[in-house]
């Protein structure tokens, strides 16, 4: 199939509202000035990026201490309660306005956070955390340990119905919790003093301090919680710390963040709010960054990418990513409940390499495993038919086809669910037409709203959908752990005792070669019972205006936006 490259519109002339005293005073300089020609070139510096740099600016190319950042973020979270975010949108705001015990630096490897050290038992069960003096909460209480204890106990309630809860199932009696066989309060985890926080665990686990540094491990607010219930997540009523507090949320349009001044590290935070604009189509975002209305895209069209190249090379970031994009089957429900033959024949079929080429076009890898390529101490697998010529692969889907009971007289039949957006539907129709090409195969495209795909795949009520995981941390586990029977984000429902079996070992190991021989080996079982169809494996692609000072690219695609800062632009 051919897609037809469209160009770039031209920005849109509109007026923005730059806020803020800087512009006030800007446009009283001028109000000074007689000369036409010199109230032109102070109406230039009006028109720049929010947060200053007028004419009275004492040094043009410093970052300005009065800014807001203009970031761009997708479409709405679903929620930004720490414990019960899921999606990728919540989760980069969340780092913004929270902390955990741990952080990552610019290449996401792990740093401390509220934690400014920690140690650990000769046998890796037991750590110990030890908190900043100076951490504080953003109405200048102390951020003490109890409000560890009391947010990762939180995390496990099955009160709290965390899809995340699994992702600290290594801490002692986590699992237990999370069953309903033991309550929250026996969780390991304790508060000795208000400066330090134990954890112990089950079994060792050498990347609980990166893990740490995930929103869902974040704290709590304790009176505001036992204020406000579940709306103590709100603007005007959370209570963060983080560098940022919440304080507006527009649905569909923005999130408003300003300075937490009591953060401890706020010396450092060099912005006073940041915006993220809640823009879910890709184009729809260029044309508001080529407008002056973004300081930085999370996506870049595809379409548009070979234009981008070549005008705004200057301000474009690709890098790896962990993160891998699929299609998931509901395992629960036919057509492809107990019929792994069906699903390897769709997947056989599939020629990323060209979905890569001509759909994607941005630099994403072809996925014939589940976990990216980059990910420390592993090597990433792939299915057995990685380097079988698709001319081969096509005659044994076929075959697979037939054996499931489907011909051209009686076809497969089943809707593919996805949320809106160009690359979602190009990739949807690419890979639909491919199906019905080599097989047959009749698909019902259907696109909704992010929030209603995941309420449809909570229900169930999907035969197969499009996602996507983002590791959570830079190891092999998180993707494995994705697909454990019990993790509750599993959204496939896949379940292989024997699977389950090689990550509790995997869990337990302590020498990092077996570990990672079993975790090797977990994922050729999984690819083998194909509960899902990998496509490709993602890079970060950013826009991103000169005038933002300290940009930087990692794996784990996290960025503070406290390491940020805005320079004056240039004329």
């Amino acid at each position: 199939m051919t897609f037809r490259r469209v160009a770039p519109p031209a920005p849109t002339k509109r007026r923005v509202s730059l806020g803020g005293a800087g512009r006030v005073r800007c446009f009283r300089s001028i109000c000074s000035v007689s000369l036409a020609v010199v109230v032109l070139a102070a109406l230039g510096a009006c028109s720049r990026s929010p947060g200053g740099g007028g004419p009275d600016a004492s040094a043009k190319d410093a970052p300005r201490a009065s800014a807001t950042l203009l970031r761009g973020n997708g479409p709405d979270p679903d929620s930004l309660d720490p414990q019960k975010a899921r999606s990728v949108e919540s989760q980069t705001i969340l780092r913004d306005l929270c902390e955990g015990l741990t952080s990552l630096d610019k290449t996401a490897a792990v740093a401390p956070g509220v934690a400014r050290e920690w140690t650990v038992s000769p046998d890796g069960k037991t750590y110990t955390f030890k908190l900043r003096p100076d951490a504080r909460w953003s109405n200048g209480d102390r951020v003490v340990a109890a409000d560890f204890v009391a947010a990762l106990r939180r995390l496990v309630d099955p009160a709290t119905a965390s899809s995340y809860a699994q992702v600290i199932d290594v801490v002692a009696n986590a699992g237990d919790i999370i069953t309903g066989k033991k309550t929250p309060d026996t969780l390991g985890i304790a508060a000795p003093e208000d400066s330090t926080v134990v954890i112990q665990l089950g079994t060792p686990a050498a990347y609980l301090p990166s893990l740490l540094s995930h929103p869902s491990t974040c704290p709590v607010h304790r009176p505001t919680l036992a204020a406000r219930g579940t709306s103590f997540a709100r603007p005007g009523v959370m209570v963060s710390n983080g560098a940022f507090v919440l304080k507006e949320w527009i649905q569909n349009s923005h999130i408003l963040a300003t300075r937490n001044r009591y953060y401890w590290n706020d010396s450092a935070t060099r912005l006073d709010a940041v915006k993220y604009l809640l823009i879910s189509d890709e184009n729809a975002e260029l044309t508001r960054y080529r407008a002056g209305e973004l300081h930085v895209t999370v996506v870049v069209p595809r379409g548009q990418f070979d234009w981008i190249k070549a005008n705004l090379a200057g301000q474009l970031h690709v890098s790896p990513q962990l993160n891998t994009y699929f299609y998931g089957f509901n395992l629960n429900r036919a057509p492809f409940k107990d019929s792994p033959q069906l699903r390897r024949a769709l997947s056989l079929v599939l020629d990323r390499e060209k979905l890569a080429q001509l759909v994607l076009r941005v630099g994403e890898l072809p996925a014939y495993g589940w976990i990216p390529p980059g990910v420390n101490s592993y090597t990433s697998q792939s299915f057995d038919y990685r380097d079988t010529p698709l001319a081969d692969r096509v005659a044994e889907a076929r075959r697979l086809y037939a054996e499931a009971g489907y011909s051209s007289s009686k076809p497969l039949r089943f809707e593919l669910r996805y949320n809106a957006g160009e690359v979602h539907s190009k990739l949807a129709v690419a890979i639909a037409s491919a199906w019905k090409e080599a097989l047959g195969v009749q698909v019902q495209l259907t696109a909704v709203e992010f929030k209603s795909l995941l309420q449809d795949i909570d229900r169930g009520d999907v035969e197969m959908f499009r996602s996507s995981w983002v590791g959570d941390y830079n190891d092999a586990y998180t993707f494995a752990q994705y697909l454990k029977s019990d993790f509750g984000i599993n959204l496939p429902h896949y379940t292989n005792p024997a699977y389950d079996l090689l990550l509790t070992r995997a869990a337990s190991e302590a020498d990092l070669a077996k570990r990672r021989e079993l975790l090797e080996e977990a994922e050729r079982l999984m690819l083998h019972d194909q509960p899902l169809i990998p496509i490709y494996f993602y890079v970060n692609k950013h826009l991103v205006k000169p005038e933002v000072d300290g940009w930087y690219d990692n794996v784990m695609n996290v960025v503070y936006s406290k390491d940020l800062a805005l320079r004056p632009p240039a004329p």
